[in-house]
């Protein structure tokens, strides 16, 4: 097999050895060149043709949300940002994933030394990924909605920004509760949340333990923490740390194995982009709980990955295209589809 040839740009001379070290030490990945801007990068990619691009969004010479914009425009190619972790380094992270780039990588720091141990799987699969065809958002949430007391879990991983903002606007202000976990870096998910926020009626925010499953709330898992719902009687979401599970934290298999164990038929799982295979278990365990499953379709999907996983082992009861996910699971918890 061919390795994944990569291009690695970023201003700064010892993040460009840092990233091109981390991915030349991993099998399979072969580091073709470097840039210090995108004036450079633009003259690489046409001289090196790269699989894959690894790009920091502020750089000299030309924002790279810009250059980003003309590279899926032009020549779309898979992309992994490499974003500082501050806020405004997340807020323009995720405004690169709109454009298309397929995941995300926090720069390291002091208080989170190994933020690169996931950079050269993140790399192999963006070189697998679906590029270049964007996702239109989900038709408005229709009205009359009256939930059926089921409760929600979405699980997502690479592709994870452009397919959650398409489904958003299905969930009516009445919705159901709804707890979701991605695999996104610590100090990101509070930004997403908000993304997700300014497209649905219902309310989105990062979650906070203890936080009660109530009709029209969203709850995005914070990066670095398990989440879990919790307690039928009184639903509420529990986080936890925990040992990383199958490599993630938040694992979607956690949430997922949750809402089995106290819901059961009381609830619908939903399994969306990714790589890996994390969720095909606690989906199957959901199912197998009497819970309604959903799974993205490959047509649709980014990396086809978990989706791909979970109905290879019949965790999947519906499969369907990322178009049709949000209306789905607003029929399964309406009392006039079940």
């Amino acid at each position: 097999m061919k390795p994944v040839r990569v291009l690695v740009v970023d201003d700064s001379a010892t993040m460009r050895g840092m990233i091109a070290s981390t991915l030349s030490r991993a099998q399979g990945i072969e580091v073709v060149g470097t840039a210090s801007n995108p004036l450079e990068a633009r003259e690489a990619i046409k001289a090196l043709n790269p699989d894959v691009m690894t790009l920091d969004v502020e750089m000299p010479k030309m924002d790279g949300l810009n250059f980003l914009d003309k590279v899926m425009r032009l020549r779309p190619m898979p992309v992994v940002m490499v974003s500082s972790q501050t806020a405004r380094g997340a807020e323009a992270t995720l405004a690169a994933m709109e454009l298309g780039a397929v995941s995300c990588v926090a720069k390291p720091t002091i208080d989170n030394p190994g933020a690169f141990d996931s950079l050269p799987s993140q790399v192999v699969a963006a070189a697998s990924a679906r590029i270049g065809e964007r996702v239109r958002p989900a038709m408005a949430a229709a009205p009359g909605y009256r939930w059926n007391g089921r409760i929600v879990g979405i699980g997502a991983s690479t592709g994870c920004v452009e397919a959650l903002l398409a489904i958003m606007p299905s969930f009516p202000q009445n919705g159901p509760p709804v707890l979701i976990a991605v695999h996104m870096p610590e100090n990101f998910t509070k930004s997403f949340a908000r993304r997700l926020n300014s497209v649905t009626d219902a309310e989105v925010m990062e979650a906070q333990d203890g936080a009660s499953l109530a009709q029209g709330r969203i709850l995005v898992a914070p990066g670095g923490v398990h989440i879990e719902a919790v307690d039928a009687a009184r639903p509420h979401c529990r986080l936890r740390q925990g040992e990383r599970v199958g490599g993630f934290r938040p694992s979607v298999d956690v949430l997922f194995h949750s809402m089995a164990e106290h819901f059961g038929a009381k609830a619908v799982g939903a399994i969306l982009t990714g790589m890996g295979s994390d969720g095909a278990a606690g989906l199957k365990a959901m199912r197998e709980a009497g819970a309604r499953t959903l799974g993205q379709d490959e047509a649709s999907s980014m990396i086809y990955g978990m989706p791909r996983a979970a109905k290879s082992c019949g965790a999947v009861e519906i499969e369907a295209p990322l178009q049709d996910i949000g209306r789905r699971i607003v029929e399964l918890t309406s009392w006039e589809r079940r």
